[in-house]
């Protein structure tokens, strides 16, 4: 009887010590990192950055730009942004692109062209500078006799007389 409990209870101490496997890493698997002193929360499919400098401000987007796995193109499509919706700029990573999140200090979603955005307070002032501006017709006249002369537009072939 005491070999048999003598066996069990060491039995139960060697199987107590073991630890289950951690589970398989997947892409959705979180991950932290830490690129020059500050830590990141990404995805396991989401590369973390060479070189990271903290921005932490809200952007609005220029046009629906593709959020990349990598700060470059060579990445996967992780979703679109959508135009002139907010997000979270974390940091600029290498090639001066911008890594991005849904909320301030969240965690990294991806990355996107340093065009692809502008800080929320220069939105509409960027968007008014962006716009064409009217072109000033030129005339094209020329002298008719005396003190007369025919006059026409560049956008169209009709000669008006004054």
């Amino acid at each position: 009887m005491n070999k048999s409990l003598l066996l069990t209870l060491l039995a139960v101490l060697t199987l107590a010590g073991c630890k289950a496997p951690p589970p398989p890493m997947t892409d959705d698997t979180l991950v932290t990192s830490e690129v020059n002193g500050v830590k990141l929360v990404h995805r396991h499919a989401v590369a973390a950055p060479g070189e990271f400098t903290p921005v932490n401000e809200s952007f609005r987007a220029l046009y629906a730009a593709s959020v990349m796995t990598t700060p470059d193109y060579g990445g996967k499509v992780v979703r679109y942004l959508d135009n002139a919706k907010p997000f979270e700029v974390l940091g600029r990573v290498e090639h001066s692109w911008l890594a991005i999140a849904d909320e301030p200090n969240g965690q990294l979603i991806g990355y996107i062209p340093p065009k692809a955005g502008v800080e929320s307070s220069r939105y509409d002032a960027t968007l008014r500078s962006d716009r064409p501006r009217p072109r000033r017709t030129k005339q094209v006249c020329v002298a008719v006799g005396g003190a007369s002369k025919a006059c026409r537009t560049n956008d169209t072939a009709t000669w008006i007389l004054d």
